[in-house]
């Protein structure tokens, strides 16, 4: 009778080991995340949208809708290139300026008067062996009335900046 009584506890046992092997225990938790590699990523991350971001480097105050062409080339070194803007001012620079198409030259309004000081300003910001090469860009509206881009021509000329470039966009076939 011992005997069979203790074969019971074995077996009694023996199934408690037996399923112990298989019930997860509820003590155990999982390991933290390890952090040393994050800021690693965040480097990682921060290099790639230094790199791949570019900033505007001028605010339009004019509105530009370029004009279509069919022959169009891109240039080479567009850190040689001045643009001049010349379009209508934006609504909420109307009241000051009015409707008629306004130059922009960098962030600011201009008149025809300071395209000799904008000129010079931008030759001075250049190497001595780029300033032959720089590229005075004009960005004009579409709808902008050919009268002061050739009074813009016309103070370019006195200038001596006779490299002119016209921005446009590629013209799409509809």
């Amino acid at each position: 009778m011992f005997h069979q009584k203790s074969q019971k506890l074995n077996l009694k046992e023996w199934e408690e080991i037996k399923m112990s092997k298989f019930k997860k225990s509820s003590s155990k938790e999982l390991p933290p995340i390890s952090t040393a590699s994050l800021p690693d990523i965040v480097f990682m991350l921060l290099f790639f949208f230094m790199v791949s971001t570019t900033m505007r480097e001028v605010t339009l105050k004019v509105q530009m809708t370029l004009p279509q062409a069919t022959e169009l080339s891109k240039l080479e070194k567009k850190s040689l290139v001045s643009y001049i803007y010349v379009g209508t001012p934006h609504k909420q620079f109307q009241k000051a300026y009015g409707t008629e198409p306004q130059i922009q030259l960098n962030d600011e309004f201009a008149t025809l008067r300071d395209i000799p000081d904008y000129i010079t300003a931008e030759r001075e910001a250049r190497a001595e062996e780029e300033r032959p090469l720089m590229i005075t860009s004009l960005k004009v509206d579409e709808f902008t009335k050919m009268k002061i881009v050739s009074d813009l021509k016309q103070e370019l000329r006195k200038m001596a900046a006779l490299h002119i470039n016209y921005s446009s966009r590629k013209k799409t076939d509809y």
